[in-house]
């Protein structure tokens, strides 16, 4: 029932505005020849639980047909995806809804027996289950996206549901985490693409995962002997899987979910459990191979978004120092995109964890043009180039933090009227810290951190561009003081709004301006927390 490789379930806009109901083989045709622009059903953060699920399909299916470039004919995607399920001739593993609880279904693990199906029986009508309610439990919640918002009518939304709820999920209430993932959050994302068109992206990363499939997975315990589709295999809830009796491109599921039909139209019901399908997560820290996920070398586990923190520069920037991460395998460029001088687009998306318990910190989504030179030194991480980016993502990194404790101090001056915050006797170490971390003060950083994110990027491969040191320096004084839009001048101009905008004894206020602008100024320029060699005085400024 409701077989997603034959029947038009699937909802895709088509370039010129028409919406089509198709099957997965035919999204897949459609996707190579570029002629998706939008799936309406799919939420933005379900975005690259989909796209994986395509690409890791697809390149399965592609390789276990000894095919090396993708179809661009429904019938043979459906004849490929289909032989990667030969012990089900009926097409359970593909379908919404299989009575027989111990025969699969599409993301649905099957029971060992038929005394199993008490597992997902209640007798409270509100255990069934809609689509969003069966999402990533983080957006579940009213707090993120309205809960039973979406009908069970469209079934697009039960395939995306199922999709991201089992290979995306971290740790939730008794159900635990996916594999993929270390510690909170969710599964992140790092890839290059020639375009944000939704074919040529996937189309690109399942050939790039065909051409290096020796790489896939490497030294993470997978073999391509191993499971492919972990919902073709019976579980009660308490068995589990090693990590070397699974395909390195492996689709997993993290929960007893199974769909039911009533009335003619569909519903969900959840299984208890609180034993991970996958076991040694703790050891493996989201280490499993998987070709979108960057990894910290220095802490051997997965990456991780901060709490309620997206993409920043900061975050993205820390990525290219190779001497402590490794990008994952979609974020190198092929062979074939090494020698284009075409620039490429690197694409982050994710969901980060939030500050209270089961409350999601947003999705993030990032697109970074980057040129052929970066692009470059991104697929030879031991190379000169390589270590030269990533030295100087870091000092510009760097660089941004001594701007912000700058001006951090100098809105703390203001705050406390213009005293001298480094008397030790009137503040101590614990009480100067506490004026620093006011929420006052974060929003004022977050301003600038805001402004100077916009063209991080651009500027950083401005100065990796050129070669020569004279000129690189030049490009790093400009970036950081020229007068204008510079990032210490837009310090200086959130300070300004700082001390307008505080509040400030009127007998106090000439005297907290004046002292927080000298603060600015001499610490700018000092030796310790600033920039001597860039020549900054706050009356060359105000000039």
């Amino acid at each position: 029932m409701f077989n997603i490789l034959t029947d038009n379930l699937i909802r895709f806009k088509s370039d010129d505005g028409e919406i089509v109901s198709a099957s997965l083989p035919e999204v897949y045709a459609a996707l190579m020849e570029d002629d998706i622009a939008a799936f309406p059903a799919l939420r933005p953060h379900q975005r690259h639980a989909w796209h994986a699920f395509l690409v890791q399909l697809g390149a399965m299916a592609l390789h276990n047909a000894a095919l090396t470039e993708p179809p661009s004919d429904a019938d043979k995607w459906r004849n490929i995806i289909r032989a990667l399920t030969p012990e089900f001739p009926d097409d359970e593993p593909w379908r919404l809804v299989v009575d027989d609880i111990t025969k699969p279904a599409f993301m649905q693990p099957p029971a060992s027996s038929d005394e199993r199906e008490k597992d997902y029986k209640s007798k409270n009508a509100e255990d069934w289950i809609t689509p969003d309610e069966m999402d990533s439990p983080d957006t579940a919640k009213n707090h993120a996206l309205k809960s039973r918002s979406i009908s069970p009518t469209e079934l697009d939304s039960w395939i995306f549901a199922l999709i991201t709820g089992q290979t995306t999920d971290a740790h939730y209430l008794q159900n635990p985490a996916i594999s993929r993932i270390s510690g909170k959050g969710s599964r992140l994302a790092f890839s290059l693409t020639h375009s944000t068109r939704l074919g040529i992206h996937i189309r690109r990363d399942i050939v790039a995962l065909l051409s290096r499939w020796d790489l896939i997975g490497k030294d993470c315990g997978t073999t391509l002997g191993g499971h492919p589709l972990l919902w073709t295999i019976a579980w009660d809830g308490k068995e589990q899987l090693s990590i070397n009796e699974l395909h390195p491109l492996y689709i997993e599921i993290s929960r007893r979910r199974r769909l039911f039909e009533r009335d003619g139209l569909i519903y969900a019901r959840r299984a208890s459990g609180n034993t991970a399908r996958i076991s040694g997560r703790d050891s493996l820290k989201g280490r499993t191979g998987d070709p979108w996920i960057a990894v910290n070398l220095s802490k051997d586990k997965a990456m991780t978004l901060p709490k309620s923190v997206g993409f920043t520069y900061r975050q993205i920037a820390t990525c290219l120092d190779t001497g402590d991460w490794e990008l994952p395998l979609l974020c190198k460029p092929m062979k074939d995109e090494r020698a284009s001088y075409s620039p490429m687009y690197l694409v982050a998306r994710g969901m980060a964890p939030g500050d209270g318990q089961n409350k999601t910190g947003g999705y993030y989504e990032r697109i970074v043009p980057i040129s052929h030179k970066v692009k470059m030194a991104m697929s030879q991480p031991e190379s000169d180039s390589a270590k030269d980016l990533g030295r100087i993502a870091k000092e510009r990194v760097d660089n941004l933090g001594k701007v912000e404790r700058v001006l951090k101090d100098a809105v703390v001056t203001f705050i406390v009227g213009g005293d001298n915050i480094y008397d030790k006797d009137r503040f101590s170490t614990k009480a100067l810290n506490a004026l620093r971390n006011r929420k006052e003060i974060r929003l004022w950083l977050k301003q600038l951190n805001e402004i100077v994110d916009y063209h991080f990027f651009a500027e950083l491969q401005s100065e990796f561009e050129v070669e020569q040191k004279e000129e690189r320096q030049t490009i790093r004084d400009k970036w950081l003081w020229n007068g204008t839009d510079g990032v210490i001048d837009h310090a200086r101009c959130i300070l300004s709004d700082a001390q307008n905008a505080l509040k400030c004894q009127a007998i106090q206020r000439y005297r907290a301006c004046a002292n927080s602008d000298n603060l600015f100024a001499r610490n700018i320029s000092g030796n310790r927390s600033g920039f001597p060699d860039l020549g900054y005085t706050d009356r060359e400024r105000r000039e």
